[in-house]
């Protein structure tokens, strides 16, 4: 019996295949740098290597802005000042912070029980590789695990678009995440950052009041550069910055 064409299976013209054959190389791609990323992670935590954010390429339409490795530094030590192992930290939108806070914690030949709990809230599931990822959108603010709920005691937040909307929903997030946040008097060890740009001074400065934030003499620097004004705000002051318009500065 001979098949007619009706009975013959369909082929897929050139420019399909070619399509699928993109389609499967993008995904093996994803997959590969998935797993790579996840090695450099597990490298780091056996105290091997440092990490360094070259794995984890900026998406601008994301508004992610690596910060320099100087600036990340700076940040990161001021919040493991105090920080001791009945401490947590929290990274919010500010991945490369997080990155030197593991390089630092790795430096430190301290043990488990010694180092603070940390968590990274970011957007970006490429950080799962990270056990301290957790996922957060800001358009969601309070979408997050209950135990997080008051219960950490330092805290930067870096919103990751210079809207009223966005800075408004992160402050929900630093206000629900923290310990000390409503209390009488903040807690005199209680660290809370924020790096935004110059514009949503007046806004930082009245949403986080009650914390007893304000603008330091610390400049932010991104590791590629960045058009805005970036400043530095928080409720303490430092060997690495004072508030402006205080104490002479």
């Amino acid at each position: 019996m001979v098949e007619s064409d009706e009975d013959e299976a369909p082929a897929l013209s050139s420019s399909t295949l070619d399509a699928l054959k993109e389609f499967y190389a993008d995904r093996d791609a994803r997959l590969k740098q998935f797993e790579d990323l996840k090695n450099v992670a597990e490298v780091n935590a056996s105290g091997n290597a440092p990490l360094t954010m070259d794995a984890f390429a900026e998406d601008w339409n994301e508004s992610q802005f690596w910060y320099s490795d100087e600036t990340a530094k700076t940040l990161a030590e001021e919040l493991l000042r105090g920080a001791d192992g009945k401490k947590t930290i929290a990274v919010v939108s500010a991945p490369s912070v997080f990155v030197q806070l593991k390089n630092l914690l790795a430096e430190s030949g301290k043990n488990a029980t010694e180092k603070p709990r940390l968590y990274l809230l970011e957007f970006d599931r490429r950080f799962e590789v990270f056990p301290e990822f957790v996922y957060f959108d800001f358009n969601d603010p309070l979408s997050l695990p209950p135990v997080m709920k008051a219960n950490i005691d330092h805290i930067i937040c870096d919103p990751p678009f210079l809207s009223e909307d966005c800075q408004t929903k992160a402050a929900m997030t630093v206000r629900w995440l923290s310990r000390s946040w409503g209390a009488d008097s903040p807690a005199t060890d209680s660290r809370l950052i924020v790096c935004t740009g110059e514009r949503m001074e007046t806004l930082i400065n009245k949403l986080y009041r009650p914390q007893g934030i304000s603008t330091t003499t610390f400049e932010p620097i991104h590791s590629k550069g960045l058009s805005n004004e970036f400043f530095c705000y928080a409720n303490f002051e430092c060997d690495h910055w004072k508030w402006k318009g205080k104490n002479g500065s």
